[in-house]
């Protein structure tokens, strides 16, 4: 991928994309085999992978302008469910209790996501930027070990991720959090052992020398 503006936007509006929809798509709780996980696992997994990818093009100071982006976009659409949730119903609408029993419960999901979303995403680009600086220094480039800064990141901040999110999120909704907790973070390490591949084709265009 060619380090460009228009690049840029783009992985920008994926993650935006990503993290806004995951806080409906949490309100569903699916099974995966018989894995116990929030629908969200299909969608949020790639915010880490667009945060790595710009940070690994773009540098750190842009990754992180990323993860405060995405706050103020989930600030927006809770603001915009909650004003959806407050407008007068229509006389022949059936499907109101329906619609605010999903989009009502986004409240604590965005709240948990929220929280879950700050302590990962900044341990993420901490954590991929240290390791990326460390092994630079020590081998003159980056050469090689790409894989290990995208993987330590992704998969430890992802732990964090799903402990802060679904303690905060389900705590007395579901029967064994510490069964879903499980669930869901093996998902997400397949996810993040997945990403490898997308995270080269993303990246190997770049030359592997260090950048500021």
């Amino acid at each position: 991928m060619k380090k460009t503006e228009k690049n840029l936007m783009l992985l920008n509006g994926i993650f935006v994309t990503s993290l806004v929809i995951s806080n409906v798509l949490s309100s569903k709780i699916a099974m995966i085999g018989s894995l116990t996980v929030p629908a969200a696992v299909v969608a949020y997994p790639l915010t880490f992978l667009m945060t790595d990818v710009i940070g690994e093009l773009w540098g750190k100071e842009e990754a992180n302008r990323t993860v405060r982006l995405g706050v103020v976009c989930q600030l927006v659409s809770l603001a915009l469910i909650g004003l959806a949730l407050i407008l007068p119903v229509a006389p022949f609408a059936d499907n109101q209790r329906e619609y605010s029993a999903i989009l009502g419960s986004s409240f604590r999901v965005v709240a948990a996501s929220m929280a879950a979303y700050l302590a990962s995403q900044t341990w993420d680009v901490w954590v991929f930027h240290r390791i990326r600086g460390a092994y630079i220094a020590r081998h003159g480039s980056a050469r090689g070990g790409r894989w290990i800064w995208n993987n330590v990141s992704t998969m430890s901040s992802q732990l964090i991720d799903t402990t802060v999110f679904i303690v905060l999120a389900f705590y007395g909704v579901v029967p064994d959090i510490g069964n879903m907790i499980l669930s869901q973070y093996l998902v997400k390490l397949v996810y993040a052992a997945l990403d490898t591949i997308p995270f080269y084709l993303l990246t190997n265009r770049q030359p592997e020398e260090a950048r500021a």
